[in-house]
């Protein structure tokens, strides 16, 4: 059984390095990280953190309302594909919406862009890149 708890930043840095900056010279720790309206979520299986995510409160010009950026989305390779992203997905939401947040976004890596939309998401724009990792779609859901 997997268990969705709230972690500190520093816990998430380790699964970020791993996955999402592996032999990429680029920060795991984000701007943000620390910020008082900042949370972040773990996944557990049998006390072991497996996936990470952290939300902070960043406004994204392109979208309306209160807002939420969802970053550093990421599962150890050996669990991918056993839906544990979309229960972090929906544990934040559960926290957001008492907040009266109107809208979650990210930048999603185009190989995410899948599960965003099955998360409910849509698109914003054309693709960017982000120099080392590659190509990037803005997504948002409206939470009200």
């Amino acid at each position: 059984m997997i268990e969705i708890k709230n972690i500190s930043a520093q816990e998430t840095y380790a699964i970020r390095l791993e996955v999402l900056r592996k032999d990429i010279d680029l920060p795991y720790k984000f701007n943000g990280d620390l910020d008082k309206d900042t949370f972040h979520l773990g996944a557990f299986k049998e006390d072991k953190l497996i996936a990470v995510s952290s939300f902070m409160k960043v406004k994204n010009r392109n979208f309306k309302g209160l807002q939420y950026q969802l970053r550093g989305m990421a599962t150890l390779t050996q669990y991918q594909g056993f839906g544990i992203g979309k229960q972090l997905i929906i544990k934040a939401e559960k926290i957001l919406k008492p907040l009266n947040i109107d809208c979650l976004w990210c930048n999603a890596r185009v190989i995410a862009v899948d599960f965003y939309k099955k998360q409910g998401f849509k698109t914003f724009g054309e693709v960017f890149d982000i120099p080392l990792i590659g190509g990037h779609y803005s997504m948002y859901k409206y939470l009200t």
